[in-house]
């Protein structure tokens, strides 16, 4: 498994989403695929406090048990869905509660990679970042990132971590697919380029459409496609992203890869990328996935990808 560096961590270009902890999966089958993913060489664990409300971080915890050690562990805070009504999810005194909380969850005494899930418009970033550079101070958090950042959200953070002496945020995880290419459209990667930060993908498989698993409109009972609707269901499955897929498909073929092959190794490819994070059920998509990062693109073909994708 290629390794490639957060800040200060070293970690594996396929990480292991663990949204469906809790959700999708019980506590069982969260060791099973845990299991899997570090025979693989997965060393890179990205939960957040939302997920299960709570029951990701409790699952993962217990999945690694005395191989904490072994592995990188990123958790998110401040998403609405996680926030106590009236709280802002970057504001210090709520920092200091969501990580004590995700450390007994995890049961760890440390967090390896601590990301800000939402913008917070109501919170200066000088403030978030100052309480994220005590946690740091503090042996709490080793590193720290943000999700959902614009390219300006980014700069802005750059400048208050420069005013302030803080810490700046060394990697952005937002929505990024040979499908939503916004990262780049809008400035995102560029930002990064400009402040050091990496970027870290998730719905790199945009739910499970970039795996070939999915022929029209009507999901297939059992996806998770299948359990969302409306707005959601529609920002993935869609006529005009179907259609894509098809061509896709064709240009993996022609090339003897899969579908999954061209959409983790498309986003493998970018070296701006850190580590893309894929979610699992079972130990044989922990395997698909990793197999699949070994398709190294050179220029030419991520264009043509590109191409074949809009």
């Amino acid at each position: 498994m290629e390794m490639r560096n957060i800040g200060s961590l070293s970690v594996s270009v396929v990480g292991l989403g663990c949204n469906n902890f809790g959700m999708t999966i019980d506590a069982d089958a969260t060791q099973t695929v845990v299991d899997a993913a570090i025979d693989a060489g997965v060393n890179y664990f990205d939960t957040a406090d939302l997920y299960g409300r709570g029951k990701s971080e409790e699952f993962l915890g217990a999945a690694l048990g005395d191989r904490r050690d072994q592995v990188v562990i990123g958790t998110k805070f401040g998403h609405p869905g996680a926030l106590p009504e009236g709280q802002r999810g970057g504001d210090p005194a709520w920092i200091r509660q969501a990580v004590d909380a995700s450390l007994s969850r995890l049961n760890t005494d440390r967090i390896d990679h601590y990301q800000l899930h939402m913008p917070d418009p109501d919170t200066p970033q000088a403030e978030t970042l100052g309480a994220l550079q005590e946690l740091v101070d503090e042996g709490k958090v080793l590193e720290i990132g943000c999700s959902n950042f614009s390219a300006e959200q980014i700069d802005e953070a750059a400048s208050a971590a420069a005013e302030t002496g803080a810490g700046n945020y060394s990697s952005v995880q937002n929505h990024y697919s040979v499908l939503t290419r916004s990262v780049e459209d809008e400035g995102v990667i560029d930002a990064c380029a400009r402040t050091e930060m990496t970027v870290v993908p998730y719905f790199p498989l945009e739910s499970g459409l970039l795996t070939g698993k999915y022929s029209g409109l009507t999901p297939p009972e059992g996806t998770r496609l299948s359990m969302w609707k409306g707005e959601m269901r529609d920002m993935f499955l869609s006529e005009d992203n179907l259609a894509a897929v098809d061509r896709l498909t064709s240009y993996a073929a022609d090339q003897g890869r899969s579908i999954l092959e061209l959409a983790i190794g498309w986003l493998v490819s970018n070296p701006s990328v850190a580590s893309v994070i894929c979610g699992a059920t079972k130990p044989s998509q922990v395997a698909s996935n990793v197999t699949a990062a070994s398709w190294s693109m050179n220029s030419g073909q991520r264009s043509e990808v590109a191409a074949l994708a809009s």
